[in-house]
């Protein structure tokens, strides 16, 4: 009886939160909590057990990862399908959940934590690319770089 009365809270969330800002579909905010609890469970795996407060970063890597693990080729697909297109967009999705008070923060957390970490786009994208395209990809990556 205890997860389903959390989950009708977290839907009832999801619900309020949409009311106010409808960029991101109602999924996504039930991916993020499960990538969330994939984040909790990696680093407890590899802090001894241990459970602890997961920064902006991690959880952007969580999230990313999860995303692989889960879709596979389609994760980028289904983002852009949620409107979740770069970093900034979880971390949006982040705070929406904190004034619902679903997840907790920390006083040194701020909206910032997922300014861009990473290429989103990319990070979804690129692991399933043939190894060439992969090396023209940085390569051309690089080029710019150097026209800058």
């Amino acid at each position: 009886m205890v997860l389903s009365m959390q989950a009708m809270q977290f839907e009832q969330s999801v619900v309020s939160i949409l009311k106010r800002d409808r960029r991101f579909d109602p999924h996504a905010y039930f991916f993020l909590k499960d990538a969330l609890d994939f984040t909790l469970k990696r680093i407890a795996e590899s802090n001894g057990g241990q459970a602890r407060h997961v920064s902006g970063p991690e959880l952007l890597a969580g999230f990313r990862d999860c995303a692989l693990e889960q879709f596979g080729p389609m994760a980028s697909t289904l983002m852009t399908e949620w409107s979740v297109r770069k970093c900034q967009d979880v971390g949006d999705m982040v705070f929406h959940l904190i004034e619902e008070q679903v997840f907790g923060k920390q006083e040194s957390d701020k909206k910032e934590d997922f300014s861009e970490a990473f290429d989103f786009e990319a990070s979804l994208i690129t692991p399933f690319l043939p190894k060439s395209k992969v090396a023209t990809e940085r390569g051309t990556q690089r080029s710019r770089r150097a026209l800058s």
